[in-house]
């Protein structure tokens, strides 16, 4: 009967502790992590390879981070990501978040959204709106090759929008009369129209790691079809004393 009161008040205590809300991570210069990524194209198009992560400063909004791949002697590529390893990046002139996994303090049921609107992104595209609904959906395990990690999961169901750029589309034909050849000119305008397509993101965070031991970033286009998926999952991390 003992035993099986302290069982039960241990799960109880389990389930209290990751019932918790999550403070941010508290980052270090030295922290790092090693991931093996995945890029799949299309229902054939397929890469991998290992990243390391190193944080190289942290200051007061934000954090320095390098990543190459590991093993490489190649200088590897800096960027500045928030205390809450946001991203941002310029938008139409402006600084702008354009992806957070993470609002802390993290607790199940917490939502939070990122959208955004680029005017003329590409030479196709007048302009691209990004719109991406977040949630926490509760603690579960996840298995990488890192190990078995009790994760909270945060997963995201979003939308893209395109505007085509208007284009002119013309032509020559050469029409024969007796004695004479005449070249007759076409040309076609093509209004501008709106195109849409489906996001997935799904983070698996794990507090002592200070970051996702998982990832899965998917799109798809205007008929449903998955044109990419990004996967990352954690094979090593050390942290800084």
């Amino acid at each position: 009967m003992l035993k099986k009161l302290s069982a039960a008040v241990l799960g109880l205590m389990c389930c209290s502790a990751y019932a918790q809300s999550v403070e941010a991570p508290r980052l270090k210069a030295g922290d790092s992590w090693v991931y093996a990524e995945t890029v799949e194209t299309g229902p054939q198009g397929f890469s991998s390879k290992n990243t390391l992560i190193t944080v190289e400063r942290v200051d007061s909004h934000n954090v320095l981070i390098s990543a190459k791949q590991d093993g490489s002697n190649q200088a590897p590529v800096e960027s500045m990501t928030g205390l809450d390893w946001s991203r941002s990046r310029d938008i139409n002139g402006k600084q702008q978040v354009v992806n957070r996994p993470f609002e802390f303090p993290l607790s199940q049921g917490k939502k939070w959204t990122v959208e955004y609107t680029e005017l003329n992104p590409n030479r196709p595209h007048s302009s691209e709106t990004f719109h991406n609904d977040f949630v926490v959906t509760g603690w579960e395990d996840v298995q990488v090759p890192a190990g078995k990690f009790t994760a909270l999961k945060i997963e995201s169901e979003g939308q893209w929008s395109a505007v085509l750029a208007p284009i002119a589309i013309g032509g020559t034909q050469a029409v024969a009369t007796p004695g004479r050849v005449t070249t007759v000119s076409n040309a076609q305008r093509i209004a501008p129209r709106t195109i849409s397509g489906r996001t997935y993101k799904a983070f698996w965070y794990v507090p002592a790691e200070k970051r996702f031991v998982k990832s899965v970033e998917e799109y798809y286009d205007i008929k449903g079809v998955r044109s990419q998926r990004f996967t990352e999952e954690l094979k090593s991390s050390k942290m800084a004393g």
